[in-house]
């Protein structure tokens, strides 16, 4: 059956069935080889030859780009925010360049939370081999001892780091919005020590106050970070300063290495009045070489400040006055030298 049809097939029908499988198989054998030669081009290093090079500054100084007192990105120059298309056509170059800045913007971060929020870095895992991948967290001075409150800021995943929220709103925005460094502000403001508030709070509001006589009074750890302060600001106190009045002070100069100058001025110009079974304002032997210790007339720790009050006021009269009575002598003094210096001048005439 199959060899009678065979027969009947007209020889140039045959000749065109043959050619045309000829044919088809040129065509697959052109389509491979296409395919074969497609795959051997770098369509990369095509778009590469109109690009330049992907060599970019190190620095943001060398990028010509700072943060202004605002946080904001701006170009030095010209004041202008950053530009991601610096070069028209060129997308990836453009990408790179961006790219390369945000490196730059993440160290800039690391110093930030390093210096400006004074944080260590932690290495992750704690116990890494010298061979082994590793990461790190970035810790507060007290994050690990703070009974109180703990605040864990986790960013997201991507090209963030550490401190970042995202890195598009610090280059585009400002610090704030990108960074976590103002949650971070934030939590060390409401933990911050006694120690720290009281400098802060002489730093921005006593030291400008227009009063030339400035009284203290410091109760039990207000003691210490009084003389905390006075470490720090040695000669602005001292200046200020007229006399403090310490009620059953919590301070130790010892302990917090303060300066024999200061010790000084503390036996001169302060007075710490403790808990003590003896009646109100009588001596008591001093425990340390800084300023005499009275009773406070209780032994209630808290009572002290209380009990003490007609004393301190007392007391911060007394000095008031003497010092009065001082300036008062050497404007004297000084009026009596002119005095005598303009007579001798006249003898001379």
């Amino acid at each position: 059956m199959l060899s009678h049809l065979s027969a009947a097939i007209p020889p140039l029908y045959i000749l065109w069935i043959a050619m045309a499988q000829v044919g088809g198989q040129e065509d697959r054998e052109k389509t491979t080889a296409l395919k074969d030669l497609l795959s051997r081009i770098d369509l990369d290093e095509l778009m590469k030859k109109d690009e330049p090079p992907f060599t970019f500054p190190k620095t943001l100084e060398e990028f010509e780009y700072a943060f202004n007192e605002y946080g904001q990105l701006r170009h030095i120059k010209t004041g202008k925010p950053f530009v991601f298309n610096a070069r028209e056509d060129l997308h990836r170059w453009n990408q790179k360049r961006y790219e390369a800045l945000g490196e730059i913007i993440t160290q800039y971060v690391y110093e930030l939370l390093e210096k400006k929020c004074n944080m260590t870095k932690a290495i992750l895992p704690v116990d890494a081999a010298e061979d082994e991948p590793t990461s790190f967290i970035y810790l507060s001075p007290d994050a690990l001892s703070n009974p109180s409150k703990l605040l864990v800021l986790i960013q997201g995943s991507g090209v963030v780091r550490a401190g970042q929220w995202a890195r598009r709103l610090i280059i585009n925005q400002d610090l704030d919005s990108g960074t976590q460094i103002p949650f971070i502000n934030r939590a060390m403001e409401e933990n911050a020590s006694s120690e720290e508030h009281v400098q802060y709070v002489w730093d921005h509001f006593v030291s400008k106050a227009a009063a030339k006589n400035v009284f203290i009074v410091a109760h039990s750890y207000g003691g210490l970070s009084l003389v905390e302060l006075m470490n720090q600001r040695e000669m602005q106190v001292k200046n200020r300063v007229c006399a403090v009045a310490l009620t059953d002070s919590a301070h130790n100069i010892w302990l917090q290495e303060t300066s024999k100058s200061t010790q000084d001025w503390m036996q001169q110009h302060c007075c710490n009045w403790v808990s003590s079974p003896e009646p109100l304002d009588t001596p008591l032997d001093p425990m340390l070489p800084d300023c005499p210790r009275v009773s406070a007339g209780t032994e209630r720790h808290e009572l002290t400040s209380w009990m003490s009050f007609t004393s301190i006021f007392r007391f911060f009269g007394e000095v008031l006055e003497a010092k009065e009575d001082e300036e008062a002598e050497e404007t004297s003094n000084t009026v009596t030298t002119r005095s005598s210096s303009l007579k001798n001048k006249h003898q001379d005439l």
